[in-house]
């Protein structure tokens, strides 16, 4: 019996079978995408719905997903994301992220937010659970840790040389002074002037073996409120931990000693954590028997 190939219907069946799988994908694309044409405005309730429906099974992983694809879309976040968020973040164990992203959602809210007595007393508990993590050694930051790097003397000697400075201490003092001045938070990002002060700055210097630093906050009237503090460097870890929260449009400098927050600046990353690694600096020359 011959076999015939010429005439075959192979040819035929293949193409079909490869217009049908064409389609299938085209159909399998159009469904995916289904979600990703909504109007950020319903994406973003869509999203919301499925963050609360996750919290509320426990599902914290899936919870932290959709809130990261929340915090990608270019529409504005409710409260309530705040609040979720900062559930996810304190069940991770995120301290100071948990106490932002609470408090956002309880300026946000206000009083008459249906979770504003649960956010309340969650931002108690990070108090408390701060309080006993200072009590005790931590073996891995939750926040971004300002190592200072083996090389730092040949850093300290290019900042002596930069504010012709004499000692490495008054170089890392100028220099956090100047970082200060371009770092400062304001409460709108969108036009920055330098030659406008910023609405939360700070001025830093050395009194005996502490670290003395001062808060300028300026109202919309002109006036300023200053707040003077101290830091004692005996005792007190010299990586400085820093993060920035992008919904809040803020990055923090954490106080070394419990892990509070310590200086409230502007959303660059950078900038941060040069002033964390240089507090750092500040704090280690500080401890040093002979000092400089």
């Amino acid at each position: 019996m011959a076999v015939r190939f010429g005439n075959s219907r192979l040819p035929a069946l293949a193409l079909k079978g490869r217009q049908l799988a064409k389609v299938a994908i085209i159909a399998s694309a159009l469904l995916a995408g289904q979600a990703a044409a909504l109007a950020p405005e319903h994406e973003t309730r869509r999203l919301m719905l499925a963050t609360e429906e996750a919290v509320a099974a426990e599902n914290w992983a899936e919870a932290s997903e959709y809130l990261n694809r929340l915090q990608l879309l270019d529409a504005e976040k409710p409260a309530d994301y705040f609040y979720y968020r900062g559930r996810v973040m304190l069940q991770s164990s995120h301290l100071n992220e948990a106490q932002a992203a609470l408090e956002g959602y309880v300026t946000k809210a206000g009083a008459d937010g249906s979770h504003y007595q649960s956010a309340l007393k969650l931002i108690t508990d990070i108090e408390r659970a701060r309080k006993e993590k200072a009590l005790t050694p931590q073996i891995e930051g939750e926040a971004k840790v300002a190592v200072i790097e083996p090389a730092g003397d040949k850093r300290l000697e290019s900042l002596r040389k930069l504010y012709l400075a004499d000692t490495d201490r008054e170089a890392l003092v100028l220099h956090l002074n100047s970082l200060f001045g371009v770092a400062g938070w304001r409460q709108d990002q969108a036009i920055v002037r330098l030659d406008r002060p910023a609405d939360i700055e700070y001025r830093l210097s050395v009194s005996g073996d502490a670290i003395a630093y001062q808060e300028i906050r300026r109202n919309s009237s002109g006036g300023a409120t200053r707040i003077a503090g101290q830091i004692p460097v005996y005792g007190v870890n010299p990586q400085v931990e820093w993060r920035c929260d992008t919904a809040l449009a803020t990055c923090w400098v954490y106080d070394p000693r419990d892990g509070s927050r310590l200086f409230q600046l502007s959303p660059n990353r950078s900038q941060a954590e040069e002033i964390a690694q240089t507090l750092g600096r500040l704090i280690r020359n500080l401890q040093a028997p002979s000092g400089s």
